[in-house]
């Protein structure tokens, strides 16, 4: 598999960071959330004056064989129609992304339709859905490669085109569950606490995707490493996502972390990569059952908390203005030496 290049950033810019987040006019630590954002996005970016520039969102999808076992409640259908939905403007992440100004680009992964070639997609497809894993592994390891460096493909056109700050999302029926078992086996957290609703909203669907995936587990005949879960139980768009993020942090660009799905994919890429970590923002708390165990986990402190379970990525993007405005904060308020204001705390 391919391997990444991720550095730590050097902590020797933190203490100049801090120096000028804490002589802006206001009191020490008066601004939270945004004080500290700004030092991440400083410390990433190895500078005190940061900048946030053409900001992506990308939206890989892909089907997964599962579906074919009844586990969420929408047709496998779904996701091709989603699809064209977001081509027509008309989803949770087009307004999202025209409102805070996000370049979005949609990429089949692994969708079940034959797309045209005229259609306004990246086309990345590994294979028309995932194979059902009750029975057998979701890919080969050769799939899960190819995945990998598609995904990394399409962070580093992003970055050509001046962008260090990146958004990701999915679409892909019953990728929850995919999910839930990458987060079970990662993290140790027993699989009901790890399995939701996902989209249906009534939540009767849970005993019946416990009973699935609880049996999937108990046919894997796999090893249990970090690359075998990835590639018997997870999505062409995961594995994809999981590449990008690396990517991205190889690139040294600012991560913006979604739901519940793309959480569990920072948890995959982590395992490869730890350091990946550093460059994440976790833009929101979802409601889905297991996604502030998995948070916890991660020791991550999302920014927001609405109550959304949606996916595409529409809690990191809202989260993203109150990073422009952490950003906006170290650049753009005067500092006590530049004006005549008594230091006050």
């Amino acid at each position: 598999m391919k391997k990444f290049n991720i550095e730590k950033p050097n902590d020797d810019v933190r203490s100049f960071l801090q120096e000028k987040i804490d002589n802006l006019t206001k009191p020490k630590g008066s601004l939270g959330i945004l004080e500290d954002l700004a030092m991440q996005v400083g410390w990433i970016q190895q500078s005190i004056n940061p900048k946030l520039t053409r900001p992506c969102h990308i939206v890989f999808a892909g089907d997964h064989g599962i579906a074919a076992e009844g586990v969420s409640p929408s047709p496998q259908e779904v996701t091709y129609q989603m699809i064209a939905n977001f081509w027509a403007g008309g989803a949770g992440i087009n307004f999202l992304a025209r409102q805070h100004g996000f370049d979005l680009k949609v990429v089949d992964a692994g969708v079940n339709f034959d797309f045209k070639t005229d259609d306004p997609i990246i086309d990345k497809k590994i294979r028309k859905s995932t194979r059902n894993y009750l029975q057998e592994a979701a890919m080969t390891r050769e799939e899960m490669d190819l995945a990998i460096e598609r995904g990394a493909e399409c962070v580093q056109a992003c970055y050509d085109q001046g962008c260090n700050v990146i958004g990701f999302g999915e679409m892909g029926i019953t990728n929850t569950s995919s999910s839930s078992l990458w987060m079970t086996y990662l993290t140790g957290i027993p699989l009901d606490q790890c399995i939701g609703a996902g989209c249906d909203h009534t939540g009767n669907i849970i005993e019946h995707k416990y009973k699935v995936l609880k049996q999937s587990m108990e046919n894997y005949k796999g090893d249990a490493s970090v690359e075998d879960i990835m590639r018997n139980f997870g999505g062409y768009e995961m594995v994809m996502t999981v590449g990008a993020m690396l990517k991205a942090a190889e690139l040294g660009m600012i991560i913006l972390v979604d739901g519940f799905i793309m959480t569990n994919c920072m948890l995959m890429a982590s395992k490869l990569n730890s350091n990946v970590l550093h460059y994440a923002i976790f833009g929101h708390q979802g409601d889905e059952a297991g996604h502030k165990l998995v948070l916890d986990h991660l020791k991550a402190k999302p920014i927001l908390n609405l109550g959304f379970r949606l996916g595409e990525g529409t809690g990191a993007l809202c989260a993203y203005p109150i990073i422009d405005s952490a950003v906006r904060m170290i650049n753009e308020m005067n500092s006590f030496k530049e004006i005549k204001v008594t230091k006050y705390f």
